[in-house]
C-alpha cells in the first residue's frame, strides 16, 4: 500500500466478527481510526459525520438494510468513498448487483484474513477486487424478474417482510393468519426463487426495484 488509511467504517452486526475482522486489520493498519456501525441507520449516521474516511466494509444484512438500498444510498451520500461488500452469501448475481450498484470489492465473510487484506489492499489503490471464481452477472436478470413474477400476492407480501426484518408470527399477525401458514408460504417462494432462506429471498428481490411488482400484485 502507498498509503494508510486514516479512517475505516466496519458496518456489520455481528459483534464477533465485527471484532476479528478489526483485530486482524489493525496489525495491518496501525494508525487507523476504526468507526463500528451495526445498523443501517447508524451507518448512514456514521457516513454523516466520518465522511472523509476512505473506505466502508459493509454487509449487506445489516438491521435496516434492504437487499442493496444501503449500499446505493451509502455511495450517493458519499461519492469518493470506497465500499468493500463482507458477505456471507457470494452468488455472482448479488456479486454482480453490488458491482452495478458501486461496490469496488466484494469478499465472502468465508475468505481467509490475507484474501481480505488482498481486497481492501486492492481498493484502497484503486483497483477493484473480485473472487477469483466470481463470473460478471451471474443469474439472468430476466430469470429473477420471473421467479419473482411467479409468486402469489401473498407470497410477494411474505417476501417484502422478510426484507423488513420481520419474524413468522409477526408476519402472521400482520397478515392476519397463523404462524404455519405463513411457514407454508416461505416454504413455497424458496421453492419458487431457488434459494435456501429468507436472507437469500430478500437479496434476490434487492436485486431489482420492488417498486416494479407493487402495482401488479396489489389485490
Amino acid at each position: 500500500m502507498s498509503c494508510i488509511p486514516k479512517k475505516i467504517i466496519i458496518a456489520d452486526d455481528h459483534p464477533l466478527f465485527r471484532q476479528a475482522l478489526l483485530v486482524a486489520l489493525n496489525a495491518e493498519f496501525t494508525s487507523t481510526t476504526w468507526i463500528e456501525s451495526e445498523t443501517a441507520d447508524t451507518t448512514i449516521s456514521s457516513l454523516q459525520e466520518h465522511g472523509n474516511a476512505e473506505l466502508l466494509l459493509l454487509d449487506l444484512n445489516i438491521p435496516g438494510a434492504n437487499g442493496f438500498d444501503l449500499l446505493i444510498r451509502a455511495k450517493k451520500q458519499v461519492p469518493a468513498m470506497q465500499i468493500v461488500v463482507i458477505s456471507a452469501y457470494s452468488d455472482d448475481a448479488i456479486i454482480s448487483k453490488a458491482m452495478q450498484y458501486g461496490a469496488a470489492g466484494f469478499v465472502p465473510k468465508s475468505a481467509p484474513v490475507p484474501k481480505m487484506l488482498e481486497a481492501i489492499n486492492s481498493v484502497l489503490s484503486g483497483t477493484p477486487w473480485w473472487p477469483e471464481n466470481f463470473t460478471q452477472n451471474g443469474k439472468d436478470s430476466q430469470q429473477i424478474e420471473s421467479a419473482i413474477a411467479s409468486l402469489t400476492a401473498q407470497e410477494y407480501r411474505i417476501l417484502m417482510m422478510f426484507s423488513e426484518g420481520l419474524l413468522n408470527k409477526q408476519i402472521g399477525d400482520k397478515l392476519c393468519v397463523a404462524e404455519a401458514t405463513v411457514k407454508a408460504h416461505a416454504s413455497a417462494i424458496f421453492r419458487k426463487l431457488n434459494v435456501r432462506n429468507r436472507t437469500q429471498a430478500a437479496m434476490m428481490l434487492g436485486q431489482l426495484d420492488a417498486e416494479d411488482y407493487s402495482d401488479s400484485l396489489k389485490d
